[in-house]
Formats: structure tokens, C-alpha cells, sequence
């Protein structure tokens, strides 16, 4: 909840910070960087709440997964590739032996 709680301040001070910048433009020494202020600190609002919601949904997509097999279990499942570069490097070997 207090996630919740700062997230919501986090995006009222940053909307009204972009208010402020806009008043800024508006006035006669304004400038186009103002403007660029007005676009950017909405987004920085939005940031906490958009971290906080990829951060549960990160964690909710490990609780989902099945466990993954470890030990000689995992170990019984053959892989091509490693098993081809293991007969690579026992060949290299054997021709280095008879060097």
C-alpha cells in the first residue's frame, strides 16, 4: 500500500511540476526547453508506478514457472551441440598426444 501511496504522490508533484514549467513557457522569457520540461515530468510520475507493476509482474511470471530440473536428472537430457564440441576437443587431444 505505501508502494501505492508513492507512486500516486510521485505523479501529483511531477504534474504539477510540468503545470509550473508550462506556466514558464507561457510567459514572455519562456523557452522551447520549458515545453520539453512539460512533456518529461509527467513521464518521470509515471516511472515508480511502471516500475512497481513490471516488478510484480516479473515476480509472478518466476512464481508461474515450473521448477526446473537439477542434479543428474538435469544433467540426462543430451545436448547436441555440447556433445559434438566435447567429441571436438577429445579429438583435438588425441592429436595432440600422438604429436
Amino acid at each position: 500500500m505505501l508502494v501505492i501511496a508513492v507512486c500516486a504522490v510521485s505523479l501529483a508533484v511531477c504534474c504539477g511540476l510540468a503545470w509550473w514549467q508550462w506556466q514558464r513557457f507561457e510567459s514572455a522569457n519562456g523557452t522551447f526547453q520549458n515545453l520539453g520540461y512539460v512533456l518529461q515530468w509527467p513521464l518521470f510520475g509515471v516511472a515508480p508506478a511502471y516500475m512497481f507493476w513490471r516488478m510484480r509482474r516479473l515476480r509472478d511470471r518466476e512464481a508461474a514457472k515450473p521448477p526446473q530440473p537439477s542434479g543428474a536428472a538435469g544433467e540426462s537430457e543430451p545436448d547436441d551441440e555440447l556433445a559434438a564440441y566435447n567429441r571436438y576437443l577429445a579429438r583435438l587431444d588425441a592429436d595432440q598426444e600422438t604429436r
